[in-house]
């Protein structure tokens, strides 16, 4: 909020409230002038009361934690409005001439008790309720700074999970191709263009929070061709897509970990194991299956960063809107990811 709208804001509050004010506190008097003087005049010395506390007293004390100086401060405050008032109702009274008149009798508020109970109630009033509006204003900042310092961070924690994941795919991904050009396949192009237009997606069309689940099926797509290049064409991958993909979304990069595990860790050329990977849509849930045969003499000795990456983006972007089963059989992997897209 600016500054022009929230001087207006107050403006309107107070005008509000001075209105209010002096509308209840005048009911049973005679219309006069003296009448509306009085309490227009009073509502601005409770307003003046207002902002010295919010804007003087308790920037010099409050806040920092100087609970008697403000005390003190306050009863200066009362003491000096009630000079005012004081002042101020003797002009009313005995130089002007004006009168407050009720239904039956004259009232004059320049009696010495009635004068000093009203004036430590008002502003004792006013004290309190800017008390309360300056630590409410200061509370919902306080918090509306730390919510946006919190998504700064996990923002640039994903920025970094995300940053990870192209070095580790690139890292695996020119070693097989290294692997391809020293056999000399007639393949080594082909895994060469393949990852060109992986790299792509990962650099260029990845780079939003969310993207289209069709996108990312692609992506996969292309990721299990550049690996059966790789093998050859001797790799064995069943990709089922069921239900209504169009205009889903999902986090980008978010599955590709346990696909890289799958033939890292399985047996993709066994024709009779294939690698099944399952993504069925319903509604705006998606389940995603993964099931591969293990391969015993195939070891991951860096291992663990894709998939610690994975599920440490999936607490940032799903909070408890995932569950991740991943489940290690004598003879098999099994993976299942549920999301609510």
């Amino acid at each position: 909020m600016g500054r022009l709208q929230k001087f207006m804001l107050h403006i309107m509050a107070w005008l509000f409230l001075i209105t209010l004010f002096t509308f209840v506190a005048t009911a049973g008097f005679e219309s006069s002038k003296g009448v509306y003087i009085l309490f227009i005049g009073l509502s601005l010395l409770n307003i003046a009361v207002f902002y010295l506390n919010l804007y003087f007293l308790i920037p010099l004390t409050l806040d920092k934690r100087k609970f008697f100086f403000w005390m003190l401060g306050c009863l200066t405050i009362v003491v000096t409005f009630l000079a005012i008032k004081y002042g101020f109702s003797f002009y009313i009274y005995k130089i002007s001439g004006l009168r407050m008149v009720t239904n039956t009798k004259e009232m004059s508020f320049s009696e010495p008790e009635r004068l000093l109970i009203s004036t430590f109630v008002t502003n004792g009033f006013f004290i309190f309720l800017s008390t309360v509006y300056k630590f409410t204003i200061d509370w919902f900042f306080n918090e509306r700074e730390k919510t946006e310092l919190e998504r700064q961070r996990l923002t640039a924690e994903l920025a970094f999970l995300k940053s990870q994941i192209n070095p580790h795919f690139l890292f695996n991904s020119l070693n097989n191709i290294y692997s391809l050009a020293y056999q000399k396949s007639e393949a080594t192009p082909d895994a060469i263009l393949k990852l060109s237009e992986i790299m792509r997606y990962m650099l260029y069309e990845s780079n939003d929070n969310r993207v289209a689940l069709e996108k990312e099926i692609t992506y996969l797509k292309s990721f299990i061709e550049l690996q059966k290049l790789r093998f050859k064409g001797n790799a064995h991958v069943v990709l089922e897509v069921e239900g209504q993909i169009q205009n889903q979304q999902i986090v980008p990069l978010i599955l590709i970990s346990f696909v890289e595990n799958a033939f890292k860790h399985g047996l993709a050329t066994d024709k009779k194991h294939p690698i099944i990977i399952n993504i069925s849509v319903f509604e705006d849930n998606m389940l995603f299956t993964i099931k591969n045969k293990k391969n015993q003499q195939n070891k991951d000795q860096t291992g663990g960063i894709g998939m610690v990456n994975v599920v440490r983006r999936l607490d940032l972007t799903y909070p408890d809107k995932y569950k991740l089963s991943v489940e290690n059989h004598e003879h098999e992997y099994l993976s299942e990811l549920y999301l609510n897209l």
